[in-house]
């Protein structure tokens, strides 16, 4: 469910606070934040933050198109290292069948 349009859109207040110090300061060091949950606001617009995915600070810089949508959302958590090819998964699949157990005999009496 959206949140609801009276409320307005969630920013942490702490980093609200660090976005006017930024700006009144006008530095270029980004802003380190964990608050993935913050939505992207027109203030935030031409500033550098570091968003944490969990492991590491993941370098952004605020354009025009981000702005409605969450900070979380431009630094992924988790890695894709992509699908097994299907010729690697049917060459494992022949070669476990094709070798016998080691232990197994076929001896029928």
């Amino acid at each position: 469910m959206a949140r609801s349009v009276w409320k307005g859109p969630f920013v942490d207040p702490s980093l609200l606070k660090k976005v006017e110090k930024h700006k009144k300061e006008d530095s270029k060091i980004p802003i380190k934040t964990w608050s993935r949950k913050s939505t992207i606001i027109p203030e935030f617009v031409g500033i550098s933050f570091l968003i944490y995915n969990g492991k590491k600070f993941i370098p952004i810089k605020i354009s025009e198109e981000m702005v409605g949508h969450k900070l979380g959302e431009f630094s992924p958590t988790r890695t894709f290292h992509g699908h097994t090819p299907a010729d690697k998964k049917a060459a494992q699949s022949t070669a476990s069948t094709a070798k016998p157990s080691p232990g197994a005999t076929n001896d029928k009496k």
